[in-house]
């Protein structure tokens, strides 16, 4: 038993031999010629970094200007502005908002007009291709837009929107037939 097993090793090490033999061979030629050829070959030229200009600094003194963040607003603009708010343009935040005043009034379109029982109505399509009608004193729009006069070509439109000085004033829009 003893006696198998060392045969058994020799022979896996005979094997080992065997492989490992051919593995070595000594013919290197093939090997030596593509490492002479790619040393030969010519290397091509790299071009130097391009030299850059040193950054200048540069030392900013506003001593003398105005702090970006605080308030501007002067003793005058602050008359003014009470006049503006004293003028009452203001939207109505506490009434029921319809459903075209989800809309930019850029994305609603008039597609046409009814008239029934004396009163003028205006068919007005949503984005999502909802057919509105509204008459005067509807609202549309997201700058409180409210619908002052309605004929067969278009639909005028008053907007409250805000002046940038923390008060409102009014704009006129229209909203025009559509082909």
């Amino acid at each position: 038993m003893r006696r198998m097993k060392s045969v058994r090793h020799f022979s896996i090490l005979a094997v080992l031999a065997a492989v490992l033999s051919g593995c070595g061979s000594q013919d290197m030629r093939d090997l030596q010629d593509f490492v002479k050829k790619t040393r030969n070959k010519q290397h091509s030229r790299i071009e130097p970094l391009p030299e850059f200009k040193p950054y200048e600094t540069y030392l900013y003194q506003a001593n003398d200007l105005r702090d970006p963040f605080s308030p501007s607003v002067s003793g005058k603009l602050d008359h003014m502005l009470t006049n503006e708010e004293s003028s009452g343009i203001h939207p109505d935040l506490n009434r029921p908002r319809e459903a075209l005043e989800e809309y930019p009034l850029d994305t609603l379109r008039m597609v046409g007009t009814l008239e029934q029982g004396g009163v003028s109505w205006a068919l007005v399509q949503a984005p999502d291709n909802t057919i509105h009608r509204v008459q005067p004193g509807n609202y549309l729009g997201q700058n409180h837009g409210k619908i002052i006069h309605i004929d067969e070509y278009q639909i005028d439109i008053t907007e409250i929107v805000p002046d940038g000085l923390g008060g409102w004033m009014e704009r006129s829009a229209s909203l025009a037939l559509s082909e």
